[in-house]
């Protein structure tokens, strides 16, 4: 005899034996969220939970491929004061605590992803069994959005694993699969089907009739101690410096989470969920959460939707993909196709080279599989799809053949014209040029309006941006295509105009030259640097110029100088191109791949060159570093402005995610756009000025930014 109830958001089936079965699915969402949609009426349940004597327990599962996937942000953006979050907070977790507590078990039958809020609901359970799938992911990701987790996360993760492993999860956002979190201590079980997950679930409810939490028992310790025992004492006197070793206080959600930790586990469970909440309230009306959600969220979601996707043209997928080069780049581009199941014909003027970019994919599978990831016949399948040849007849049936040879004009456009013979009349040629323009790259083709430029990030398997550049004769049929690929590969796609230096190359030299003209002022070297990691940047300046290679920027400057030229245009020369000039020009140093650059490297190891003191010796007044971090700010978000005002970028989303996925603009600030909008854009030129009369014209705030300020405007997207 089965009874059953159906509300919006769930429906409950009850068993002979007096078992719940509550399979959420939310209508109108590809993925359930908690929102009062459902928790309204999973409050109501809980209710008949604890008052109806023929419901002996539940098992909560999902009709999605997804458990729950976390809190609803939206309902969290719309939160202005920090008692409405602490009593948003507080209402779900009054529900979650009555659950638990209700003396009848209940058990979390967790067939897929769940994240943040989707998974506080399932600690609140007395057992969570899990589907043992790889795609099946659980986490607390809150802290990436500037977030703690405020459904007792913080708490009830402490008391089923310890504090230490506690810190280390909750603090990196961390997403664990089922088998690592059944073997930290968070999962109960693992199911093999849907069918045994359930089966499992329903068997464990009649296991143990009268369940309870285990720091609802009397006698219950903390695994590994509480926050006063000896062990924990000592890591947690390390933990801030740890958890700021890269986030230098720019992230105060890391320092409530380890809060919550400390303090909630002296306190018993009750009091340390309030103390949670506390903090929670903080996170969320933070201006650091705002800026995160603003972009990382909504912006993102945006982009990811087709925000700059022209609408006309239908959806595409590629098939086939060829690649002309097998350097770094195009060995990249290769793995990241081949893996999401493209076939691939890889191209290089030898077969030996070609074979060298194919290996790349197998030394990442070989990796893969050592670590547990993937598998023998994964790793041979995938390389199966990568074709090696020196011909350009086997492009012959490419959807899209992206080139990734030398930054010279000459080598692309014989690369453009060999392929054109060969692929069919609507397949589309992409560059992958960094900084050539794409409508004078696209003269050399015979069909322009199939031309486009999909700018890679290295290393192309690890970042997640393509920026998507848009020739003055490129079709919004092509742009569609290209938009249409980046996502295939799993990866973020922005669309920008064709101006020289595109988006991200063109800011994120900003940022680069401007701790270049600081050493050359006589700002200390080390001084630089840590404002570049105080700024939140993920690589302070010198170091970053390393990577690229002084060498790269020497040659971009140069290339530049007599294209403008050309054009009759002057030069602005810049005061950090001096040191390039002396180090890379005349002391022969061109960054890390020589081991020598502005610093020095032995192995994995780096120091800076002792010869940049000699040359740019120290002043002996040196710079409050606040200066320092602003110059390195405003300059970015001053040229990223710039880039707007001129159309170079489309919209504000495809700015700011750029500028965080491009070339790493501090993320806890929003984006390079959003930088400016919290600061408000009166003060933002008002600062602008005061550093354009200590440091140059370049300061010179962005006309768009004055209006701004006259106005009281703000960078928006009207969607």
């Amino acid at each position: 005899m089965t009874a059953s109830v159906a509300t919006q958001a769930f429906t409950l089936d009850i068993d002979a034996d007096g078992i719940g079965l509550v399979t959420i699915d939310m209508p109108d969402r590809a993925m359930n969220v908690l929102n009062p949609t459902l928790t309204a009426p999973f409050a109501e349940l809980v209710t008949r939970l604890e008052t109806d004597a023929a419901l002996k327990g539940l098992v909560i599962t999902s009709a999605k491929s997804t458990f729950i996937v976390g809190a609803d942000i939206d309902q969290l953006t719309q939160i202005t004061r920090a008692d409405e979050a602490y009593k948003l907070c507080e209402s779900l977790k009054g529900m979650l605590r009555r659950m638990e507590k209700c003396g009848k078990p209940v058990v979390a039958a967790i067939n897929g992803t769940a994240l943040g809020g989707g998974l506080e609901l399932a600690l609140a359970c007395h057992a969570r069994i899990a589907l043992d799938s790889p795609k099946t992911k659980l986490g607390l990701p809150e802290v990436k959005l500037g977030l703690l987790p405020g459904g007792g996360g913080t708490q009830r993760v402490p008391r089923l694993i310890g504090i230490q492993k506690s810190f280390e999860l909750i603090t990196q956002g961390k997403e664990l699969t089922p088998g690592k979190a059944k073997d930290l201590g968070l999962v109960t079980d693992l199911a093999g089907s849907l069918d045994e997950l359930i089966a499992k679930s329903k068997a464990w409810c009649l296991a143990n009739p009268k369940a309870s939490a285990p720091w609802d028992n009397k006698g219950f310790r903390i695994p590994g101690g509480d926050s006063k025992s000896p062990s924990v004492v000592q890591m947690l006197a390390i933990a801030p410096s740890m958890a700021n070793a890269k986030a230098h206080g720019n992230y105060p959600a890391l320092t409530h989470i380890m809060s919550c930790l400390f303090e909630g586990c002296l306190l018993d469970f009750d009091a340390g969920s309030q103390v949670e909440s506390r903090y929670f309230a903080a996170c969320v009306v933070s201006q650091v959460s705002k800026n995160m959600i603003g972009t990382l969220w909504h912006q993102l979601n945006a982009i990811k939707k087709g925000q700059s996707r022209p609408k006309g043209p239908p959806p595409s997928q590629v098939k086939k993909v060829g690649i002309l080069g097998a350097g770094m780049m195009g060995a990249g581009i290769a793995y990241v196709s081949a893996k999401v199941g493209m076939d691939v014909v890889l191209l290089d003027t030898s077969l030996e080279n070609a074979q060298k970019g194919k290996a790349y994919s197998q030394g990442l599978l070989d990796k893969a599989i050592s670590r547990g990831r993937s598998t023998p016949d994964k790793r041979d399948a995938l390389l199966a799809r990568i074709h090696t040849t020196t011909s350009y007849d086997d492009l012959a049936g490419c959807d899209l053949v992206i080139e990734a040879v030398f930054e010279d004009r000459d080598i692309k456009a014989a690369c453009t014209q060999k392929t054109e013979a060969v692929i069919a009349p609507d397949a589309v040629f992409a560059s992958n040029t960094s900084t050539l323009p794409i409508t004078g790259l696209a003269k050399a083709s015979v069909r322009p309006a199939h031309f486009i430029g999909l700018h890679f990030f290295s290393p192309v398997d690890k970042m997640p941006l393509v920026e998507i550049i848009v020739g003055a004769e490129t079709s919004d049929e092509t742009l569609a295509r290209g938009f249409d690929y980046v996502l295939q590969i799993g990866k973020t796609p922005i669309v920008v105009n064709d101006k020289r230096g595109f988006y991200t190359s063109r800011v994120f030299a900003t940022y680069v030259m401007e701790g270049l003209a600081m050493v050359a002022e006589g700002v200390h070297p080390r001084s630089v640097e840590v404002a570049g990691l105080k700024a939140g940047m993920p690589m302070p300046p010198l170091a970053l110029q390393d990577e690229v290679s002084l060498s790269l920027s020497l040659h971009i400057s140069e290339q530049t100088r007599k294209d403008l030229a050309a054009e009759g245009k002057p030069y602005p020369a810049h005061p950090g191109e001096a040191v390039l000039q002396e180090v890379c020009g005349v002391r022969g140093r061109v960054g890390k791949k020589s081991g020598q650059g502005l610093y020095d490297y032995q192995g994995k190891d780096k120091t800076l060159w002792p010869g940049l003191l000699e040359i740019y010796p120290p002043k002996a007044d040196q710079p409050p570093q606040q200066e320092l971090v602003d110059r390195l700010m405003f300059i970015q978000a001053n040229e990223a402005a710039r880039c707007y005002e001129e159309n170079v970028v489309r919209s504000v989303a495809d700015t700011n995610i750029g500028s965080i996925f491009g070339w790493g603009f501090a993320p806890h600030q929003g984006g390079a756009l959003q930088f400016i909008n919290a600061m408000g854009a009166q003060r933002f030129v008002e600062r602008s000025r005061e550093l354009a009369h200590a440091h140059g014209a370049r300061f010179e705030p962005a006309a768009v930014i004055v209006k701004m300020a006259q106005e009281g405007g703000r960078f928006e997207d009207v969607l």
